[in-house]
């Protein structure tokens, strides 16, 4: 975070696209301002590359003067309906582009069982008061007379300074306007680090009853953002305590229940699930920073859905069994059952992603039987076999889910783990090895055929080795004797008195 005068915003915002923004809304005699998350990432010293600029009068108007003005490459959509337009300006390499999104001031007012407002003109401060939070409500002035002018009716700066969300108005309105903006709350908790205002926090447990008019897709939108957050579980603990976890998704909230019979009692499934969902981002962290680039996986999202749902089972399948005391024998057969569910209800996709969340919550339990047993070759191939393309998602699922606060049992399971991916390699690569080298190797061809080492040998050798690897024959006898027998025909070798 850093505070900056008026005059080094104007020296940051001495860019070409602002300057040229400015000289469009001048030549047009309007009021102009850069708004919302830009400015606020500006104190926060974040990247942002998309610009939000409102203007007091037609937004769409300054926009058609940009691009009429602007030198560089330009594309101008415009949507009249809503009064807004969107300038993408393209720089001189490929991949490079500014997209700023124009807009006029309004006001906006609400009907109780809708979030589309009723939206006319309105004023900057109208605008401003229209905003979620005060962080967002920032703007400065990009007319040349006021050229980097903070105007922060809010104090939304000292709340970036202290790390505080809170809203404008009244939150019991703003909330109860537009309940989605109650998860963009948590979400902005969670992103920034910030702390809820204590007023914001409980106008949170008034309304959350209001998210039931918001739809699966805007909700899962703003959970992705949440469980890809550097602490997912903070943002869990907002929602949870909010109310709106139970309204998104009771399985989860059904694991926050600890029984106890006989002075035995078992873990509250609830608080270890946000322990494994974190211990899962720190693991997904620590392979970023040890591959060379640093790449992020295609699953990083859904293997923390994984961690999110792996013990939502444990409800339906707790039992008292003596002697062994509380048992949740099949759970994560039942919670792979229940994936689907959740998945649909939050417009979730019902594609491969899910299949790999749904596999990953089903498996999640196979390792650590192995690793708590001897770790035989047949035990781990067969895992290797069901877990296919994924296994090092799941091993890291399940040492994530290692949450025992006895550390010499914790350390035990580690281990073993340990010793399991190393079954895991070394059965994978005398695997690979066994799979390239066909059954039928150069001794026998040189017996069948009475040759010596020679570049023949070498080039039957070859078109069998090439067919399996290829996948155009199985790395059996008989299909491969077949293709051994075409091939040295063709070179020109005797196959009449071959012995098959």
């Amino acid at each position: 975070m850093r505070l900056y005068s008026d005059a080094e915003l104007a020296q940051i915002l001495d860019q070409d696209i602002f300057r040229q923004i400015s000289a469009a809304a001048d030549r047009l005699g309007v009021e102009c301002y850069v708004v919302g998350g830009y400015v606020r990432d500006l104190f926060l010293e974040r990247p942002s590359k998309d610009i939000d600029v409102v203007v007091v009068g037609s937004g769409i108007s300054v926009a058609e003067e940009l691009q009429r003005s602007i030198r560089q490459r330009a594309h101008l959509s415009v949507f009249r309906n809503f009064g807004t337009a969107q300038l993408k300006v393209f720089g001189p390499a490929e991949g490079q582009e500014t997209e700023v999104e124009f807009v006029g001031a309004r006001r906006e007012s609400y009907s109780h069982d809708s979030r589309k407002p009723i939206v006319e003109d309105g004023t900057l401060e109208d605008d401003q008061n229209r905003r979620d939070f005060t962080i967002n409500a920032m703007a400065i002035c990009l007319n040349q007379s006021r050229f980097g002018e903070l105007v922060d009716p809010f104090n939304g700066i000292y709340d970036l300074e202290d790390g505080i969300i809170r809203t404008p108005l009244d939150p019991d309105i703003t909330f109860s306007d537009d309940p989605l903006r109650m998860l963009r709350c948590v979400r902005f908790a969670t992103q920034l680090g910030f702390y809820i205002e204590d007023d914001t926090f409980e106008a949170l447990q008034r309304n959350a009853h209001r998210l039931e008019i918001i739809s699966g897709e805007r909700v899962q939108d703003e959970l992705n953002i949440i469980i890809m957050a550097p602490h997912p579980s903070t943002g869990f603990d907002y929602l949870y305590r909010s109310g709106l976890l139970e309204l998104i998704l009771p399985e989860l909230t059904a694991l926050d229940m600890v029984e106890t019979r006989n002075g035995r009692a078992h873990k509250n499934n609830y608080y270890h699930t946000l322990e494994v969902l974190e211990n899962v981002v720190q693991r997904q962290q620590a392979r970023k920073e040890t591959q060379e680039d640093g790449a992020t996986h295609d699953n990083d999202l859904w293997l923390r859905w994984a961690a999110l749902l792996h013990d939502i089972g444990k409800p339906k399948s707790k039992r008292w069994e003596v002697p062994q005391g509380w048992t949740f024998h099949n759970h994560n057969f039942l919670g792979a059952k229940m994936v689907p569910q959740i998945f649909r209800r939050l417009k979730l996709p019902m594609d491969a992603k899910m299949k790999y969340v749904q596999k990953l919550v089903d498996l999640h339990m196979r390792p650590i039987v192995i690793a708590d047993e001897e770790v035989t070759d047949s035990a781990v191939r067969r895992l290797v076999n069901d877990a296919g393309d994924d296994i090092d998602d799941l091993m890291l699922l399940c040492e994530a889910d290692i949450t025992s606060k006895n550390q010499v049992r914790k350390q035990k399971f580690l281990d073993n783990f340990r010793l399991v991916r190393e079954k895991i390699i070394d059965l994978q690569e005398r695997d690979y090895k066994r799979l390239l080298q066909p059954v039928i190797d150069g001794n026998e061809i040189m017996q069948m055929f009475n040759l010596k080492p020679s570049r023949e040998v070498g080039a039957l050798k070859q078109a069998l080795k090439d067919a399996v690897l290829d996948n155009r024959v199985p790395n059996e006898r008989e299909p491969l004797m077949q293709l051994l027998l075409e091939k040295a025909r063709k070179m020109g070798f005797d196959v009449s008195s071959v012995h098959v």
